[in-house]
């Protein structure tokens, strides 16, 4: 088996179970990133490719930490899966992690709204969605910038795991195809 294949079963296991944990418990466990990231590592120096351990492995897990760890800094996102995205990262080299984080935001918001649908809270998220973007519309038009209060509590987190491995996995067959 080629170290890529290696590399891209080791990421669907590692994927599969975060997603388990997070549908059940709502987190991800450190451990489980933990071998993932031993898994990676131990892949490379076994393929002869230390080298690899900074150019893929760590520049992959920068890409994905940088691409999540805003959402985390403004609450929209558990730390969790900030880490689960740099752990992916290190599996996939920097490039394909950029990818895989795009078609993540996406999945992201097509499994958030169908939540909404699904809780019939349709209404208090375009609330919401309005109360974040009327100071931002007021900001473009000169106005100065004033923070509002929500005017309804959040409709309900996500578990985010899945949105990961769901770009994940939509990037990696695009890759075999």
């Amino acid at each position: 088996m080629t170290l890529q294949n290696s590399l891209e079963l080791s990421l669907v296991v590692l994927l599969l179970v975060a997603c388990g944990y997070d549908l059940a418990q709502r987190r991800i466990p450190n451990r489980l990133l933990a071998c993932g990231l031993l898994c990676t590592v131990g892949l490379h120096l076994a393929a002869g490719a230390p080298l690899a351990l900074l150019t893929t492995v760590l520049a992959g897990m920068c890409i994905g930490l940088l691409m999540f760890l805003p959402l985390y800094i403004v609450r929209a996102m558990a730390a969790g899966d900030v880490k689960l995205m740099a752990t992916v990262g290190a599996f996939c080299g920097p490039m394909l992690t950029f990818h895989i984080g795009l078609a993540t935001y996406c999945c992201g918001g097509l499994l958030a709204f169908a939540i909404v649908l699904w809780r019939g809270k349709t209404r208090v998220a375009a609330v919401n969605v309005g109360a974040l973007l009327r100071p931002l519309l007021l900001r473009m038009t000169g106005m100065p910038l004033v923070a509002e209060p929500m005017p309804s509590p959040s409709v309900g987190g996500m578990p985010y795991a899945l949105a990961i491995a769901l770009g994940a996995f939509l990037m990696l067959g695009l890759r075999h195809l």
